[in-house]
């Protein structure tokens, strides 16, 4: 099942023959915008390609803000160098100024990617950001490369004389052919730039929506009260357990488990929960504490399973009990919450 919600998408590959075959499918549709990647979970993100007339806009409004910062610097230079007389000063601001003007040129959209998450101010007013190839935020390494080439796909410059004999034959207008051509022969859409730094742009998508999948194993709820209340899940987590919940049913109980421990194991630790809590059910309980759970309403009442912890310092109070008690056993392996492999 592929979900397509908005302009992003995130769901549970199957195993590997699946995702080849998904791949396959992309890359033998020329027209289709949309690109996945898997991550080593097997968990595959689709996301939708800025193709060219969506880049060009965001292009030309970069450019315009450049041009409105080194206007405005230059009226203010002036502006403070004739308030006060200090006409003697010229070559110094000039040559600030060509600083400035080169540094804004070549390191404008770098600094901008790099720190607001791969937009510029054309990319966030049009829709659209960068990301790496493999779905992560872009690095300042890769956004330093791919914005010092943008150069080489501006290329090759226009001749004005070819618009009127009577202009001079200054090569001044980059015609972009190169970027617009790689663009066009690359399954993401990427000018020279992206292919060197490994990146590719997509559309930023605007909201996102799957269906809430109901929850009806009692040990979830018994087992999110466990959860720190002030621990928030990020905006990919929860694309991740709002996919899991939806497509857990498709899945065995042993790839469920593969999947889930991959996913939990931060979790678990950042919880001090015990090494051998279900996976599989804190993944469900993430999702009922996320989706079905009101924060300012009371705690329900969880019956029998209040009692059962999957904290690891009630582990081993449990253990000291016994053996004050006289009873040579290990801690328990599993609580009454993470025992059974069932599907919800």
């Amino acid at each position: 099942m592929r979900y397509n919600r908005g302009r992003s998408s995130c769901r549970i590959s199957s195993p590997s023959g699946q995702v080849n075959k998904l791949q396959t499918g992309i890359a033998s549709r020329a027209l289709d915008t949309t690109i996945a990647v898997v991550t080593p979970e097997n968990i595959a993100f689709d996301y939708q390609l800025a193709g060219p007339f969506r880049r060009l806009p965001a292009y030309l409004i970069d450019l315009a803000v450049r041009g409105a910062v080194v206007v405005l610097t230059l009226l203010l230079f002036f502006l403070f160098i004739g308030l006060l007389r200090l006409g003697e000063l010229n070559a110094f601001v000039s040559a600030g100024l060509m600083i400035g003007y080169f540094l804004l040129s070549w390191f404008y959209g770098a600094v901008l990617e790099t720190f607001w998450n791969g937009r510029t101010v054309g990319k966030w007013m049009c829709g659209i950001r960068v990301i790496d190839v493999d779905g992560c935020p872009i690095s300042g390494k890769r956004a330093v490369i791919r914005n010092l080439l943008r150069v080489a796909d501006l290329a090759p410059p226009g001749v004005l004389s070819l618009l009127s004999v009577e202009l001079p034959p200054v090569l001044v207008i980059p015609t972009g052919m190169v970027g617009l051509l790689c663009m066009i022969v690359t399954r993401r859409m990427q000018r020279l730039g992206d292919i060197a730094a490994g990146t590719m742009v997509i559309i930023d998508e605007k909201s996102w929506r799957i269906p809430v999948t109901e929850v009806e194993d009692p040990r979830a709820p018994a087992l999110a009260s466990f959860i720190p209340r002030d621990y928030v899940v990020s905006r990919s987590m929860a694309k991740t357990l709002a996919v899991y919940a939806e497509r857990r049913h498709y899945l065995t109980p042993p790839r469920r488990k593969e999947i889930a421990r991959h996913l939990t194991r931060p979790l678990i630790e950042r919880f001090e929960f015990r090494q051998d809590v279900d996976a599989d059910l804190l993944m469900v309980a993430l999702y009922h504490r996320t989706f079905l759970t009101d924060p300012s309403a009371e705690p329900a009442d969880l019956g029998p399973l209040s009692d059962a912890s999957p904290l690891l310092k009630d582990a081993h109070r449990e253990y000291n009990q016994d053996l004050s008690a006289g009873v040579a056993s290990p801690p328990p392996i599993e609580s009454e919450i993470s025992t059974s492999r069932e599907a919800v």
